[in-house]
């Protein structure tokens, strides 16, 4: 083959021959193993993975590296294992080729799973070894140039996948050229007739506009030569999918659509970047609120650059770069740079931090998220093309994604100051958690010793790693209290077949968390609290290991008695909301799956018409002493009055009580309002005397205590 002669050629351009001869002895064993295969369009198989291969050769990727691309499909499509490409080449390319192999020999129940769990798999290897994703965005490049031999169907899947997963990462890992070109082609498969139309309008455009532009260079050019600044000055075109995206995006028709040429300008350095920026606004007006500067604050991926938009001649607005040639390089490059310019001239230590910054964000992610749905969706947040910068109270520079709140900052710090946060200073003014930042925003974050996740956060956080932190969180806290109840309600099955719960021993607990595939007694416990496990069975197992061998039967079994509530049982116990019961009023307990115990007044509506097994219901009662307050529903027709909202409130406060929500409804015309407060009282007794209080107040013509 005539491309592999051309390949190993261009190897020895940048590497030593010992690594050209295992690049090659790696093709023959692909070619070899891929022997007898073809591709849609009728090539041998083996034509892919040597172009994937030429791709990183492009970005001077090592022979480890290359070599594993040319492997990277043996263990996915042919026989051969991870073991004898270890023995062959090292452990080092059988990781990565392993990294880059999709799960196909394992059974998932719907596609979505296995895609997935193949991400995850893949982005985990990536953040062992960042070339595991090179081979991937490189394979998946090589795979959209050549989509036309696919069906339809997996044309548009294939795309659609590049276009939400792939090509955010290639824009996340710094890989510009390949990011534009992986959108391109999504879009030109996606929406193949709107990729022509406007391909052929852009074209026209071009043609039309080629001599304004190359005044436009020209003048740009005359004027740094007049300044003394040394600068390559070439037109830079936007894509087809950049303008598509313009238009949908700020809903301009493509005639509207004004900037499909911009102006890249590379200098020296970093002075001359500045310099040359004063020289296009003398020549052409800046718009206002259009300047970025990315070279003072570099974006994540570690790209800088100057960017300015100018009103350029018959007010056609012009975008324009400025740069250095090594930033130009990191701009294209991104990560590959770290390959692609290892001379030493170029300093890319910072764009290499950034990346590996997020690659242990990864595999933070990955240890608190329950599964590979749920950790694609955390990363798919960190994959957000516009970044806001913002700044810590000492000056310290901080990256998120655009729509980021103070709880992401305060996570993005640390994750003690995220679970700990209680409000936020933000340019020196107390604002509330939610709040969404802004580039340039000062962020002070103000904690507490006692405060914890609210699962309301979940609602408004736009980083995969606040996510996964307050979910981890909750699910450790709702296991935690979970196993409490869980071991109250263990101890009183016990004591009704007679066996004490501290006579268990270690031994008989790992028994039966190896009989139940549990990872051990702590499990087993927070299953019975939230329903999974019934308290009776599991006491029951216990007491047939402790009696098992012996010549006795075991003991007589009585019912368990009723588990008393004490009102501190957190996350694992809630109330039903239809009934609102509070301490003195007779209840009952209800488990639902995965849930934990839902408490109801024993004559709940809901619960009487709801079609429940009976194993669901359990016996409970409250404690002699309860802790806590309890939600109250109170309703009242009253005569509308002004300030009578206010005298209400002010009787239900100096009763001792709390409001929760307050709402009224008039009928039309009609001076009576209805009106219903949820108010936290601690027994029935207190709620009596705030019901008493009420009644006092002469408007106030009905006063009854509202269950739903």
């Amino acid at each position: 083959m005539s491309e592999i002669a051309e390949f190993t050629r261009h190897l020895g351009h940048y590497l030593p021959a010992p690594d050209v001869a295992l690049v090659e002895r790696a093709f023959a064993f692909s070619e070899s193993a891929h022997q007898g295969q073809f591709r849609k369009s009728g090539e041998p198989y083996i034509t892919h993975p040597l172009a994937v291969a030429s791709i990183l050769s492009q970005w001077r990727l090592d022979a480890q590296g290359l070599a594993a691309a040319l492997l990277h499909d043996v263990m996915e499509d042919t026989s051969v294992t991870k073991t004898e490409i270890e023995t062959s080449f090292g452990k080092p390319v059988a990781d990565m080729v392993d990294g880059v192999s999709k799960l196909d020999q394992i059974e998932f129940q719907s596609r979505e799973d296995a895609q997935a769990e193949s991400f995850r798999k893949m982005l985990l290897a990536m953040a062992q070894d960042v070339r595991v994703i090179l081979i991937k965005l490189a394979d998946r490049l090589h795979n959209m140039r050549t989509l036309d031999a696919m069906a339809p169907t997996h044309r548009e899947r294939i795309a659609r996948e590049t276009l939400d997963i792939y090509a955010p990462i290639a824009n996340r890992l710094g890989l510009n050229a390949l990011y534009l070109e992986l959108q391109e082609l999504s879009f030109k498969h996606l929406n193949p007739i709107r990729y022509r139309v406007l391909a052929k309008a852009i074209k026209s455009a071009r043609g039309n506009r080629r001599e304004v532009m190359n005044r436009i260079l020209n003048s740009i050019r005359e004027g740094l030569k007049h300044e003394g600044i040394a600068a390559t000055v070439s037109g830079r075109e936007k894509t087809v999918y950049s303008v598509y995206k313009k238009m949908r995006e700020k809903r301009y028709t493509f005639s509207q659509v004004f900037d499909i040429y911009g102006v890249r300008v590379l200098v020296k350095d970093t002075n001359a970047c500045y310099a040359a920026l004063g020289v296009l606004h003398r020549l052409y007006k800046p718009i206002p609120g259009k300047f970025k500067d990315y070279v003072a604050i570099p974006k994540a991926n570690g790209y800088q650059s100057l960017h300015t938009t100018l009103f350029g001649p018959f007010g056609t607005p012009l975008e324009a770069q400025l740069r250095t040639q090594d930033m130009h390089r990191i701009a294209e490059a991104g990560v590959a740079a770290h390959w692609l310019y290892k001379t030493g001239e170029l300093d890319i230590a910072e764009a290499q931090l950034q990346t590996h910054r997020w690659l242990q964000s990864l595999l933070e992610i990955q240890s608190e998220s329950g599964d590979s749905k749920e950790f694609l969706e955390h990363i798919k947040g960190d994959l957000f093309p516009e970044e806001i910068y913002v700044f810590t109270p000492k000056g310290k520079i901080m990256a998120l994604p655009r729509g980021a709140t103070a709880v992401d900052f305060a996570y993005g710090v640390h994750t003690d100051i995220g679970h700990h946060c209680t409000a936020a200073r933000i340019n020196y003014e107390l604002m509330p958690l939610r709040t969404e930042l802004k580039s340039g925003d000062q962020v002070e974050i103000i904690t507490s010793p006692t405060a914890r996740p609210n699962p309301s956060w979940l609602n408004f956080v736009a980083t995969g790693k606040a996510r996964s932190r307050i979910r981890h969180f909750l699910k450790s806290l709702q296991q935690r209290e979970s196993a409490v109840l869980g071991e109250r309600m263990l101890e009183q099955a016990l004591a009704s077949l007679k066996m004490p719960a501290e006579s268990i021993t270690w031994e008989r607990w790992e028994a039966l968390a190896r009989e139940y595939s549990a990872k051990g007694r702590l499990d087993i416990l927070a299953d019975i609290g939230v329903g999974k496990r019934l308290s009776f069975v599991v006491a029951q197992a216990l007491t047939r290991a402790a009696n098992r061998g012996a010549d006795e039967p075991v003991a007589h079994t009585t019912k368990p008695g009723a588990l008393q509530l004490r009102g501190v049982e957190g996350v694992a116990i809630q109330y039903g909301k239809c009934c609102r019961p509070i301490p003195g009023d007779a209840i009952v307990g209800q488990f639902r799956r995965s849930q934990g115990l839902m408490v109801h007044t024993r004559d709940c509506q809901s619960l009487r018409k709801g079609r429940v097994d009976t194993d669901q219901i359990v016996d409970v009662e409250w404690a002699p002493e309860v802790i806590g307050v309890f939600e109250a529903g109170i309703r009242l027709l009253v005569s509308d009055q002004r300030g009578l909202l206010a005298r209400l409130a002010t009787e239900i406060a100096d009763a001792g009580a709390n409001i929760e929500y307050v709402s009224m409804e008039r009928p039309d015309g009609d001076t009576v309002v209805a009106m219903f407060f949820s108010v936290q009282v601690r027994d029935r007794k207190h709620l009596a005397n705030v019901m008493r209080a009420l009644r006092r107040i002469t408007e106030v013509k009905r006063v009854q205590r509202a269950r739903t």
